[in-house]
């Protein structure tokens, strides 16, 4: 039996389509200001932090010594131009990337959940707190996201 709430997981991209329901091209790249994120720079960061997830993820699971990759979101997000991209195409790689790995998390054992791996601030890390670490995470940037399509109508 999972120690991870997968569906919990997999529910995240149905809230992120959710939440920016409705909103046009205008709103969903609007910024507070130029260091800002928009909505569509929001979800980019949020399919980066997947890919970079997967990838500590596979990497604990092949009994790596090397320490877990951070990244430097803001540089990725600028750097990628992400409030270019189209919000559903990124809610679209969103979603086939937690179904993918969701595919994994019900092939892992209680002893898989437990493996660690070192973190780029050196803090031992296991999986299972990784994968509830980013469902949380992206209940944050839920919040983050109604922050800026309340502030955005204020304007």
């Amino acid at each position: 039996m999972s120690q991870v709430d997968i569906q919990a997981y997999l529910d995240t991209h149905h809230q992120l389509v959710l939440a920016v329901e409705g909103l046009n091209k205008e709103q969903l790249t609007w910024k507070a200001a130029p260091e800002s994120w928009s909505v569509t720079e929001v979800l980019t960061h949020l399919a980066d932090h997947s890919i970079v997830v997967s990838f500590r993820i596979r990497d604990i699971l092949a009994g790596t010594t090397a320490r877990l990759p951070a990244f430097n979101q803001d540089a990725w997000v600028s750097g990628q131009k992400a409030n270019d991209g189209d919000a559903a195409d990124i809610l679209e790689v969103f979603g086939q990337l937690l179904r993918y790995n969701s595919l994994l998390y019900r092939r892992l054992t209680d002893e898989d959940w437990e493996k660690t791996g070192v973190n780029a601030k050196g803090e031992t890390v296991r999986i299972v707190d990784i994968v509830k670490g980013f469902t949380k995470h992206v209940n944050v940037h839920l919040g983050q996201i109604e922050r800026i399509k309340q502030a955005s109508v204020a304007v």
